[in-house]
């Protein structure tokens, strides 16, 4: 086991690789949760290991660190990130009131109920706001879900997703024309998406074998 002065010259990602099961690291990992917050960047494997720390020293556990990884995890949907943490944390912490609410959000994302989602979101202030980018993260995941589900899609269904109308759902719909490939429609306002396998199911790749049906005539005497 390297000592304190040793492990202070590795980057957190090198003292996970390194030794993730050592409980000496768990301040750094800690920190390192705060400085994702801060700098609004995001490490699974990270927060993955913390949260495996925790269950070796229970009594050290930081539930406001808990919850900061909760929310990070929400803003990186669709990743399974959330769902991935939530089994390391113990039950008797999942029935606090902040990670019961947690939960029900995720739960509003994974089935894309984003009007219930944000609803709830607003009740919730002090957990949310803490995470700078939370709102702008959320956004994105709706417009990914979004552009899986339609090949158009009415200007009413995106504010609603997105949680913003007027000059400000201008403002965001000019920014995703600009770098996502969006185009509004000219007679209703509606916002076409770009094509993909999901919207557009005839582009999907054809990953099997194309079987003839001479070669499928052959078959049937023989299960005959």
């Amino acid at each position: 086991m390297e000592s304190p002065k040793e492990q202070s010259s590795y980057t957190v990602e090198q003292l996970v690789a390194v030794n993730p099961f050592n409980p000496e690291i768990l301040p750094d990992l800690e920190n390192y949760v705060n400085e994702q917050v801060t700098s609004q960047t995001y490490s699974l494997d990270a927060n993955l290991c913390l949260l495996r720390l925790y269950q070796f020293e229970p009594e050290r556990m930081n539930t406001h660190i808990v919850a900061r990884i909760l929310v990070k995890a929400l803003m990186a949907m669709p990743a399974p990130g959330f769902s991935l943490c939530l089994f390391l944390i113990p039950e008797r912490v999942q029935m606090e009131e902040q990670f019961k609410t947690l939960i029900v959000l995720s739960h509003y994302l994974e089935t894309g109920r984003f009007q219930q989602f944000w609803e709830e979101a607003a009740k919730n202030p002090h957990i949310l706001e803490a995470v700078p980018g939370f709102e702008q993260a959320i956004q994105a995941y709706a417009s990914h879900l979004l552009s899986l589900s339609y090949q158009k899609v009415p200007r009413s269904v995106l504010a609603e997703a997105v949680n913003i109308d007027g000059a400000s759902l201008d403002k965001f719909i000019e920014h995703q024309v600009a770098n996502s490939g969006w185009i509004v429609a000219k007679e209703d306002g509606s916002i076409v998406l770009p094509q993909n396998e999901f919207n557009h199911p005839e582009l999907k790749k054809n990953t099997g074998e194309n079987v003839s049906l001479e070669h499928i005539a052959r078959i049937f005497p023989i299960l005959g």
